[in-house]
Formats: C-alpha cells, structure tokens, sequence
C-alpha cells in the first residue's frame, strides 16, 4: 500500500503532529525517590534542545502532599532565567516557541501560579482535571464533581484574567479503575463543558490505560464531530497493558494531531512513598503491579510516526540517546523498545550481514 493510498484511506489522518513531553511531572511523579534539582533540570533541558515545544515542568500542588514537587518554582525559575534563553538563541531555538505547562489541580495552585507570573518566573499554561467517573475525581481532587466545576470556573476566570492558558483534562473516558465502566458521551459533554468555561484546549486522559484501539478511534471521531479545531485536543495514554501504541496509531487515524508521551514511559499515579517517608498523594495505588502504570513512551512513539512519514520537530536519535541517559539515571531498564532495538533504518543495519553474498553471486553469475 502507498502512503498515498493510506492517507485516503483515513482522511483525518494528520501528516505533522505536536508531541509534548510530560517526563519530569507525570513521568517522576510516580517514583518513591526524589529525583534530583540537578536532574530534573538536565531532563527539562534537554528534552527542549532535542525538540520539544510543549513541556510539564512541574505540579504548583501542596508539595507536602507530592514532596515530588517541591523543587517546582527553582525549576520554573531556571527555565525563566537569561542563561538558558541566551543557550536556547545559540542553538537556534526560538524561545517564544516554548509553552511551559504546571498541574494546578486545585484553584490554591493556580492562584500560586498567578504569583509566580507576577515574579516573572510562572508557567504559561496551566492544567485541572475532571474525571467523568466521580469516585476516579473525588480520589484525585477530594470533591464532588458539582463542587469542583464551580471551582474550575472560578480558576479559569483568574487564570485568563493574569494572561494564562488552561488545559482542561478529561479523565476516565475509556473507564475508570475505581468505578469500572464509563460512557464515551459523557467525556464529549465533559471537553464541551471545559472550552465553555473559558479552556485553552482539553486534554483527553486514559489515566488506567483502559483504551482499546477501535473505543478510542470512535471516541476522538465523535469529539472531532462535535469540536472540529484539532488544536483543542490533547491525546495522553497510560501504558498497563502494553496497547497504548494502538491507540496512538487510532488517534492519528481519527485526525488527533496533539500527543502527550514521557522517556521510558515512566508516570502513573502518585507515590504514596517518598525516599524514607510515607506521603498521601492520592491514597493507596489502585493497581496491582505499580511498575506498570506509565505514560505511552516518547521514544517508541516517536519513532513510530517518524517511519510513518509523520512531522514532529524532534531529533529522534537525541531523543534515543536522552532515553539511554534516563535508564542510567533512574538505574532499572524502563520500557522503551526503541532506545535497545534502534531504528528501522533505510539503508538497514549492514553489521549483521553474513559475508559473502556478492562473491557468491558473482561465482554463478547473478552480477
């Protein structure tokens, strides 16, 4: 089949996308060590020197609940400073281009997220989230689902008010590891719900890694139906039972063109075990084996729509390498293929040929 004859085959399907990274907030979150400052920094950097334009940088909770985070204003501060905008010019890259996100679950955060704007050191996104399964959202926020849209509304208002985006996210759309089962119209109301309240954009949440390829291609067709501008919805999968590039692959097919990923696909819910102490995060893991709880992986996915003939403004092999680098820090294989197997490469992988093949060919006389 020829690319030509696939794209008309899915229409929708986008030939450039955005891929965001999430690594150092969704992806550490989930780890019962403090990753380091210093680390964290290294990532941020790098993770924008290979390509990305849209990057979490951190959660502006209460960092007694996530002590994950409490190093987010020095992170956001440093990616502020003169020093790395003047690196960022000398590598060409324009600084405008760059949109740093923080998670504001809660309207305490946004308002502390305000105040770091006013310093000159704040995110320029921000990000709530509703999960359509109230159980799901209630162990997330500690409020019912009536009482926290009143308090998105209000936060929205005050972001939009300081000059901020808001990401609204949309969890639980393919089900709910707590409540089960969930309605797919629910989570179209939910997004319709997020832009009429003042949302920059909606990011479209498989918190549980409950999506099966044909639910979220008819998914993210009834929301293209509904709310066309493909710039509003963010794709973001959690890798549990190893299917979450099949639904990458049916996001494209449905005309998604805005990904979510982390290295190693590293994430999940928060630790509830910080180095030597105990923390609440959102209570006990609801998963049985807490290893397999991560984010769709950056590597894999990259090259994946990179052999597909798809755009994405990354360097994949830097990113590859950075992969490499992120096993090294954390000192346990993670879980990308790609950073062990490499690319499907062109000119293919010659080191692996048997010798002589062309002296053989030549004693019959193929050559």
């Amino acid at each position: 089949m020829t690319e030509y004859d696939y794209w008309k085959i899915f229409p929708r399907m986008p030939k450039k996308v955005t891929i965001g990274d999430i690594t150092v907030r969704d992806g550490f979150q989930h780890e019962e060590k403090f990753i380091s400052t210093r680390a964290k920094k290294y990532y941020l950097e790098e993770l924008i020197f290979a390509g990305c334009r849209y990057i979490e940088v951190t959660n502006l909770g209460n960092p007694h609940l996530m002590p994950q985070f409490s190093d987010g204003e020095e992170l956001l501060a440093h990616l502020r400073s003169e020093s790395f905008r003047e690196r960022c010019a000398k590598r060409g890259i324009n600084y405008d281009d760059i949109c740093l996100t923080a998670i504001t679950i809660r309207e305490s955060a946004v308002e502390r997220a305000i105040e770091l704007k006013k310093k000159g050191v704040g995110p320029d996104r921000l990000l709530m989230m509703v999960s359509t399964e109230e159980q799901h959202h209630f162990a997330n926020s500690g409020m019912t689902l009536s009482q926290y849209w009143k308090e998105a509304e209000r936060a929205i208002k005050k972001c939009n008010d300081a000059g901020l985006k808001m990401c609204g996210t949309v969890s639980t759309i393919w089900g709910s590891p707590i409540g089960g089962a969930t309605e797919l119209k629910d989570a179209v109301e939910f997004s319709k719900r997020w832009l009429s309240i003042g949302a920059h954009d909606v990011e479209h949440a498989d918190h549980d890694g409950s999506a099966s390829a044909p639910q979220v291609y008819r998914y993210f067709s009834m929301i293209l139906d509904a709310i066309p501008d493909t710039r509003k919805h963010i794709a973001h999968f959690h890798e549990t039972k190893r299917v979450a590039s099949a639904s990458v692959l049916a996001s494209l097919q449905a005309g998604i063109t805005n990904f979510e990923c982390t290295l190693g696909g590293l994430g999940g819910q928060p630790a509830n075990f910080l180095d030597d102490s105990p923390v609440r995060g959102t209570g006990d893991y609801y998963y049985d084996d807490p290893r397999y709880v991560g984010l769709v992986c950056l590597e894999d996915t990259l090259v994946q729509v990179d052999e597909m003939g798809i755009a994405h403004g990354y360097d994949v092999n830097r990113i590859l390498q950075l992969g490499k680098q992120m096993e090294k820090s954390f000192g346990r294989r993670l879980r990308s293929e790609a950073i062990i197997n490499g690319r499907t490469l062109k000119e293919g992988h010659m080191k692996y040929a048997r010798p002589g093949l062309l002296e053989l060919k030549r004693k019959l006389g193929e050559v």
